[in-house]
């Protein structure tokens, strides 16, 4: 895919591939490793770090279940080419790790990277009033629905108001400003920022999203240019997806019953379907939900856990509004197909080696979303990302009306207070919205470092109780611990005594494994 200039930055990835680095270089067992008939100690074979991260990647929520062996390796691999790791020689800079014996061990250098520089400064949310006293009520996400030609009435009406919808006298209505469209499309954006701000639960969308990366022509249309089945449906033909493509989507989509018996089929013939799909998606140059959007996808990521499930769709229903009508229609259809094709159990093997959820998967996920620029967790953030999509589309692509609701009450009560103040300026304060209380971005920092911390501290704990680890093992890994982080260290161990305890070595009683009796003598005397 070709490089776009001017998109965000990887910010949000950088700090992943950080937190990943350090939680690997603080958990991964080291030990004594015999090689060429020389010993090397606090070091790992090639297998040993992909076991172990292999499955601390599959249980973390940025990454999920579908994160594969082989990805770790190539996971490993850039390690390697970042010289967060180095082999038993000091050499690294090279992507060439095989999951075999090769000796590892970690250098004294740091590797964290330095994050990119922040966004320029834009219109955002600080230029927005904050006063609390909120001149109306924005309905908390209702769940009333919207037939479409009620949707693109309520559109209208917010431009061509009824003469008999609002009373007013002549005198007025020579006072009385039109709303421009400028405005219109200035409080859409405003109030996607707002529900987006909540949502991810950032002090600012400076790193993310940019008002002007907001394009409201495309979220209207993304909302009343659907099908009955909520597909966007584009009037310009020519962007839209190939004929021979959808047939070929709607082949796999509907296997067996919408195969085409007319057509001749030969052993293998839905695999070559498949390829042709995926030949076609894989080919386009820039990935379907654009590097633009790049960031504030990958920022969706931290909300792919279990308890936080619905306002990660929440959050994915407006983003995907904001991406051009193609782009929708094509992403949307594609998650179509797959989530059809991993639930249909007549459909033949696609692969001798892959199970066909992992094979979808894999195959379009750096297709759908990955960054202008080369990121090392690409595609363990795209594979995440689309694991959940496909799983959720149908929650995902439908249209979140509340955010028609919201704008169209801002309108109209402006429109109210024209008419009853005809000769001032009205200063309309847009609504906040939120799941949760709001906080500072002090307060925000302050928990984000909490939140780490109590992973670094679980991690220690896991230490702890490792019963695999030799006393040996364990006080070195304890070491590197404290080494790394000497503040939790000495929270859980806050006197030498504490730690001593730890390895104290408590006595067994064996119980012997013969009981011999003392014989007792009689007396030969009678």
């Amino acid at each position: 895919m070709a490089a776009r200039a001017g998109g965000p930055g990887p910010y949000r990835a950088t700090q992943l591939w950080n937190e990943i680095t350090k939680y690997f270089r603080a958990g991964m067992p080291l030990r004594k490793h015999r090689q060429h008939f020389k010993k090397h100690g606090s070091c790992f074979t090639a297998s040993e770090a992909v076991d172990w991260l292999h499955e601390v990647l599959r249980t973390n929520s940025n990454f999920g279940p579908e994160v594969t062996r082989q990805q770790t390796v190539q996971l490993l691999g850039k390690f390697l080419k970042n010289h967060v790791i180095e082999d038993i020689k000091g050499r690294w800079g090279s992507e060439n790790l095989e999951d075999n014996g090769a000796l590892y061990r970690f250098p004294s250098t740091s590797p964290v990277k330095p994050l990119p520089s922040s966004c320029p400064q834009k219109e955002n949310l600080e230029n927005l009033p904050r006063d609390k006293e909120k001149l109306f009520k924005l309905p908390h996400l209702s769940r009333r629905t919207f037939r479409k030609h009620e949707l693109l009435q309520s559109l209208e009406n917010l431009e061509n108001p009824k003469p008999d919808t609002i009373e007013e006298s002549k005198e007025d209505a020579l006072h009385r400003e039109e709303i421009s469209q400028e405005y219109v499309q200035e409080t859409w954006r405003n109030i996607i920022l707002l529900h987006l701000q909540t949502i991810l639960g950032l002090p600012s969308l400076d790193e993310v999203l940019q008002p002007t990366q907001i394009v409201p022509e495309y979220v209207i249309y993304n909302m009343t240019n659907t099908s009955k089945h909520g597909v966007v449906i584009l009037q310009n033909k020519s962007e839209d997806l190939p004929h021979w493509v959808l047939s070929a989507m709607k082949c796999l989509a509907y296997w067996p019953r919408n195969n085409d018996m007319s057509q001749p089929t030969y052993s293998g013939f839905e695999r070559d379907v498949f390829r042709t799909v995926a030949d076609y998606f894989l080919n386009l140059p820039e990935p379907l939900l654009t590097f633009e959007y790049y960031e504030l996808f990958v920022n969706i990521l931290d909300l792919l856990q279990p308890h936080l499930e619905r306002i990660a769709v929440e959050a994915l229903q407006i983003c995907c509004l904001l991406l051009p009508p193609p782009n929708r229609r094509k992403i949307q259809l594609l998650m179509r197909m797959i989530a059809r094709i991993s639930e249909n159990v007549d459909m033949p093997r696609l692969h001798d080696a892959m199970g066909t959820r992992s094979l979808m998967i894999q195959t379009f996920s750096r297709c759908v979303l990955c960054c202008a620029e080369e990121v090392d967790l690409d595609e363990l953030l795209s594979t995440r990302l689309v694991s959940f999509l496909m799983d959720h589309q149908q929650e995902i692509f439908k249209v979140p009306t509340y955010l028609q609701v919201a704008v169209r009450d801002h309108l109209e009560y402006v429109k109210m207070s024209q008419c009853k103040y005809p000769k001032e300026e009205i200063c309309a304060i847009l609504p906040t919205y939120s799941y949760c209380k709001q906080i500072t971005p002090q307060e925000f920092e302050e928990q984000k470092v909490s939140t780490s911390q109590a992973a670094v501290a679980e991690l220690l704990e896991n230490i702890i109780k490792d019963k695999n680890l030799s006393v040996k093992d364990k006080k070195k890994k304890l070491k590197q611990f404290q080494k790394e982080y000497p503040l939790i260290y000495q929270n859980r161990f806050p006197t030498t005594e504490n730690e001593a305890m730890l390895f104290e070595n408590k006595p067994t009683i064996k119980q012997p494994m013969l009981s011999l009796r003392k014989p007792r003598f009689r007396s030969l005397r009678y």
